[in-house]
């Protein structure tokens, strides 16, 4: 189910997000000060061509160990992404969903963008991981 349902979302919208996470990403690495945030960027791209199947979480919940991207230092990275490139993602994502869910067959890919229109604003500190491996029970 997985499988059809990503085919799907590449064709509904989700090449072109994913297009836009890595021309972020490009932009980012190509300014070398913004190497950290290409990185997230790289792996926000990956999530946004493929979402069905995989989740993201908290990596310091899911790892169980903090690190720089987890603690102050990546809450302010976050800031600044959010200045420099997470607005118009998030917004590009918004734009997305809301075409989506004008149909009810859009409507669980009007979701999955509403998700990552969460995730462009903050993606640091996150992880995208397969679903299998989410412990709900744990806060994410």
């Amino acid at each position: 189910m997985n499988l059809l349902l990503n085919v799907l979302w590449v064709i509904f919208g989700g090449l072109w997000m994913a297009v836009g996470w890595l021309l972020a990403a490009v932009i980012m690495a190509i300014t070398i000060i913004g190497i950290p945030w290409a990185r997230a960027a790289f792996n926000m791209a990956r999530y946004a061509f493929l979402p069905f199947g995989f989740a993201a979480v908290d990596r310091d919940v899911h790892l169980g160990e903090g690190d720089l991207g987890t603690g102050p230092l990546g809450a302010l990275g976050n800031v600044i992404w959010l200045v420099l490139a997470g607005w118009w993602l998030a917004l590009g994502h918004l734009i997305t969903a809301i075409g989506l869910a004008i149909t009810i067959i859009g409507l669980p890919f009007a979701w999955a963008h509403l998700k990552l229109a969460g995730l462009a604003l903050w993606p640091i500190g996150k992880i995208i991981v397969p679903r299998e491996m989410v412990d709900y029970r744990r806060p994410v």
